[in-house]
């Protein structure tokens, strides 16, 4: 398949199902309640361009492929982007969005962000329940790289993380995460060296990863054995010139069997650009394949151009459903838990905003585009987990035009109420555009960043 195809592909998967059911949240509260829908453009935004009507809803796809949108009866707020205004005919007063309590338009309103955050739990539930749930290691250090922000702090081979950052007997998921955020940042870890507690500060070096900027600790845990299958070849790598094949399983490095693949890449690296014998399986045959690690400029590693085809901890176990249930959560919560620290840093100086990761449509095809092109359309269900939390959470902001701002002029209408006032159509309308004002210089904002990343 021609990668701009498969781009397109992926694009439309991850984004047209995250804003799809924020859409059918709305959709499907408002019908519950009896209000009239006149469309639910399933796939685009504009004019209808195909579709069938059942009842009083026309069930369509629109000419502009950016997203999707509900519009209930007499709704104007967004018309030019829903293709025209509603329909002309008289409705009864029970089924008008604008005549109903405020309790079932906060439902209405809350129902798409509910949606996403629901998706959001249901992947990793359902990765959990499926394949199980990744069996953590102690954090008992196995591999400390060379030249390695860990090297240069004094860990070594055998220490057992007992606080790092603060956190006690922390996880290793939860030592990565925390060490990806906070590059060029001193972090106090405490590591049990034969029974004596060691205070040590490591200090993340920056590596840059599909265009991000990410903290390197360095050091890895002692994953025990596992397969170390070829999951995707860099083009014009020393894999590709060497012959190495997606699926070959290698099982030794210069004639020492390696155990893992963090045993793998830390004796590449170590190598250097040496010549070096890779033993593999294929297809049942042992073979022996001569390359030699070439230096990526970017970040001064070795490298020979191989990603595995597994995730990143093998090891897992079957899960209950409350283990499931657990698991979806924590995998949200960190998420959540990372992106709050991120702003932290940004607020309070630490890091700038360039390098905060914020992406905009431009960056967000993109990291679609360098996911599906090495992991296949396997490696986007995480994607669309992320996405699909962030579209929700961002969402319940306090901004007008989204779903967070009219629930905030539904709470203004309501201490209003207790006054015996209302809020004039005007006012409304001057909340509108400013909300629209926001939106808009977000959007130019991130679409500056995004652009800026190429140069």
């Amino acid at each position: 398949m021609p990668d701009i195809l498969l781009v397109i592909l992926a694009v439309v998967f991850v984004l047209g199902v995250a804003i799809n059911i924020h859409e059918f949240g709305h959709f499907i509260v408002a019908k519950l309640f009896g209000m009239r829908v006149d469309a639910y453009s399933f796939f685009g935004l504009g004019p209808r361009i195909a579709g069938f009507k059942i009842g009083h809803t026309d069930y369509r796809i629109s000419a502009i492929p950016l997203g999707a949108y509900v519009k209930l009866h007499g709704d104007e707020a967004t018309a030019p982007l829903e293709g025209g205004e509603s329909e002309g005919e008289k409705v009864p007063e029970s089924e008008l969005y604008e005549l109903r309590p405020r309790w079932q338009k906060f439902l209405v309103m809350v129902g798409g962000p509910f949606m996403n955050i629901l998706l959001a739990l249901a992947i990793p539930f359902t990765i959990a329940m499926t394949n199980g749930i990744p069996s953590m290691p102690a954090p008992i250090v196995g591999v400390v790289k060379s030249g390695s922000a860990a090297e240069a702090a004094g860990i070594q081979k055998g220490d057992r993380v007992v606080n790092f950052g603060g956190m006690e007997n922390p996880t290793w998921e939860r030592i990565r995460m925390d060490s990806l955020v906070s590059p060029e940042q001193a972090i106090p870890v405490t590591v049990d060296r034969g029974g004596q507690k060691i205070q040590l500060t490591v200090t993340p070096k920056t590596v840059e990863e599909r265009g991000n900027k990410i903290g390197e600790v360095g050091f890895q845990p002692d994953m025990g054995v596992e397969p170390i299958k070829v999951g995707s070849i860099s083009k014009d790598s020393p894999a590709a010139a060497s012959g190495l094949e997606l699926g070959d399983r290698v099982v030794a490095f210069n004639g020492t069997t390696v155990r893992n693949r963090e045993e793998l890449t830390s004796q590449i690296r170590e190598n250097k650009d040496a010549p070096a014998k890779l033993t593999i399986e294929r297809n049942g045959e042992t073979k022996e394949i001569q390359t030699n690690a070439k230096l990526d400029e970017t970040d001064g590693v070795y490298r020979i151009g191989i990603g595995f085809s597994t995730a990143e901890i093998t090891t897992r176990e079957p899960a209950s459903i409350g283990q499931a249930a657990s698991f979806a959560l924590n995998a949200n919560w960190q998420v959540l838990r990372l992106t709050g620290k991120v702003f932290g840093q940004l607020f309070s100086g630490q890091r700038s905003v360039k390098d905060a990761g914020l992406a905009g449509p431009v960056g967000i095809v993109q990291q679609i585009s360098q996911v599906v092109k090495s992991d296949g359309f396997a490696g986007l269900i995480p994607m669309l987990m992320l996405i699909s939390l962030n579209l929700g959470v961002f969402n319940l902001l306090p901004i007008p035009l989204l779903d967070g701002g009219q629930i905030m002029v539904l709470g203004i209408e309501k201490v209003m109420s207790w006054f015996g006032k209302t809020l004039s159509m005007a006012v409304r309308e001057k909340i509108q555009l400013a909300g629209l004002a926001v939106i808009m210089l977000l959007m130019m904002f991130t679409l500056f960043l995004d652009i800026s990343r190429f140069f």
